[in-house]
């Protein structure tokens, strides 16, 4: 039905499907492998509508899917499966880096095939990126490793230059000795 006020003929003409043309919101919590084969949990929420309210793309909307479950399940399905061929060609190192490439990249393959459903989407937020419990340590050990190895050449470092003005002291010194006999 169109909006505003609408008449049926009783038994003759009826409303089999109602769709609402409000935003719709999905929460998706799922785990993707990297190519490195680290497990990365991601937490996203996907806002979505009706594409326009023409009768055309709203039968569509109404009677792709046989019903609300079986469109919900493609959606996500459709979501998991593309963030999960994204997250397998990139490194562990580099994910929590790209959260805004990610949710381009799902948006491009998405937005495509909501069209088709006769579906717009509005937003896809992935609001939390996190890693299994064993390679978080092993991310702060690297980490930890990283900072080490700064510090040990900053102390390096810090002895050349020491020794350095040591031995130009020393060397100045001997000529003042040199130059007073």
């Amino acid at each position: 039905l169109l909006p505003g006020l609408n008449f049926r003929l009783p038994f003759v003409e009826r409303v089999f499907k109602s769709i609402s043309l409000q935003l719709r919101s999905a929460e998706l919590e799922f785990q993707a492998i990297t190519g490195d084969q680290a497990n990365v949990n991601f937490n996203a929420l996907i806002i979505y509508t009706v594409a326009n309210s023409d009768e055309a793309t709203v039968m569509k909307a109404a009677f792709k899917f046989v019903d609300e479950r079986s469109f919900m399940q493609s959606l996500i399905r459709s979501i998991e499966g593309s963030i999960r061929s994204y997250v397998a060609l990139k490194r562990q190192n580099e994910i929590l880096a790209l959260r805004k490439e990610i949710v381009d990249e799902v948006n491009s393959y998405i937005e495509q095939e909501l069209q088709d459903w006769g579906f717009h989407l509005v937003a896809l937020q992935i609001n939390d990126i996190s890693f299994d419990e064993a390679i978080l340590r092993s991310m702060a050990q690297v980490v930890a490793s990283n900072n080490m190895m700064l510090a040990a050449q900053n102390e390096a470092q810090a002895q050349f230059v020491t020794k350095t003005r040591v031995a130009e002291a020393e060397a100045q010194a001997k000529r003042l000795v040199a130059e007073a006999e």
